[in-house]
């Protein structure tokens, strides 16, 4: 998809480097789970709709890999006049990397990997 200006495909980091949310006296805070302890509560949902929001307005590159769990509305972003969009890769100025997007011959013939499949299912059905 790099090529297109009409879609973009962005991964949003924004839960890779974060931590269990704790209650004042360092145990984990249950109220961002529900009572099965592994998905989370409307607060929860919350939180990370947030940080959701807020990666797909970082630029590529720049994008936050945590969530704080503050519940605190004050850090939802918002765009503003000098970058209205949601940020992809083109528009966060990786558009002209060094990156070749020129389609290019596959090394093997299509018809090998029919054969292959084909194959694979006799030797499989014998």
């Amino acid at each position: 998809y790099e090529q297109r200006e009409d879609f973009a495909v962005v991964i949003q980091p924004f839960f890779r480097s974060t931590l269990m949310p704790l209650d004042s006296t360092g145990k984990p805070d249950m109220s961002f789970f529900s009572a099965d302890c592994f998905h989370f509560s409307v607060r929860g949902y919350a939180e990370m709709a947030m940080a959701l929001w807020n990666n797909m307005l970082e630029p590529v590159g720049e994008k936050q890999t945590y969530n704080n769990f503050t519940h605190d509305r004050s850090k939802l972003r918002c765009p503003n006049p000098e970058k209205p969009f949601l940020s992809t890769r083109r528009n966060s100025g990786f558009g002209n990397s060094d990156l070749n997007l020129e389609k290019t011959e596959s090394s093997i013939p299509y018809w090998a990997v029919l054969v292959t499949a084909v194959a694979g299912v006799l030797v499989g059905s014998l």
